[in-house]
């Protein structure tokens, strides 16, 4: 079974929240494509020269299995106000794929609409937006309801790949 990611990322993207889950995911087997505004390389907040390989523009969720959104302050306010980027969100939500985030990553989900009722987690600084937006928000370092997948910073990355892994096996052996 082909297994198929998309890492979306813009400038100052969290080095390690990128880096963790892209290696964690082909060390599983996926294929692994890494989107930006544009289909441009971008440099992570730490200095990291990211490549990316595909535009957010172009994204379609029947291409994919899984979406990643690392953290970092910047990235992902820019993320999400991309409306191709929020669409595309919420057609991988419709369709039940995994959508994992982490730190910041939490509010492209919010933009796109999809965390009310859901229990979530994020950095503490996104923790109101959460709130404000009907998450139910958990104080933990990862958590799953349904196919998102939260965690609230880099150094519970281990455990967030972790949790993604076991829920994309969970929706993908029924």
């Amino acid at each position: 079974m082909l297994k198929k990611a998309v890492i979306v990322v813009g400038p100052a993207v969290e080095d390690t929240e990128f880096c963790y889950p892209f290696y964690r995911l082909a060390e599983d087997g996926f294929t692994i494509d890494v989107a930006s505004n544009g289909g441009i390389d971008v440099i992570a907040k730490h200095g990291l020269p990211i490549k990316a390989n595909t535009d957010i523009k172009q994204l379609n969720h029947l291409d994919y299995d899984m979406l990643v959104i690392p953290g970092g302050l910047e990235s992902p306010d820019r993320l999400r106000q991309i409306p191709e980027m929020l669409k595309f969100i919420q057609e991988m939500n419709i369709h039940g794929k995994v959508i994992s985030s982490v730190c910041h990553g939490p509010w492209v989900l919010i933009s796109a609409g999809i965390v009310k009722g859901k229990k979530m987690t994020c950095y503490v600084g996104c923790k109101d937006d959460l709130i404000n937006a009907g998450a139910d928000y958990q104080n933990v370092s990862v958590i799953a309801d349904g196919n998102i997948v939260t965690a609230p910073h880099f150094r519970d990355n281990a455990i967030w790949m972790k949790e993604t892994l076991k829920v994309y096996y969970d929706i993908n052996q029924k």
